[in-house]
């Protein structure tokens, strides 16, 4: 799926059944459902979940465990707007 299908999908009810975990995920989390798009991601152990995890804890407020979710990923927390990094996520994992 590309960039511009995936953000007009973020209207639908329901995500698009060939979305892979990382994207459903940050569809959740695009369509205000926090809990949904952390419940998906929780569970995975690659560098891109930590890092869908990290940007999750930073979107909540907990920079402590969003920091430590970056270090598993790799990363430093970013110094970008939320949605710049929402969308550099999402672009990596489509």
């Amino acid at each position: 799926m590309e960039y511009d299908a995936f953000s007009k999908s973020i209207t639908a009810a329901e995500p698009p059944q060939d979305l892979n975990q990382y994207a459903l995920s940050l569809w959740w989390d695009a369509k205000g459902d926090w809990q949904q798009a952390h419940t998906i991601i929780q569970d995975m152990e690659d560098i891109n979940a930590a890092w869908i995890h990290a940007y999750l804890h930073r979107k909540e407020g907990d920079t402590g465990n969003a920091g430590y979710w970056y270090n598993r990923a790799g990363k430093k927390m970013p110094q970008s707007t939320l949605q710049e990094e929402w969308k550099e996520i999402l672009q990596s994992v489509l």
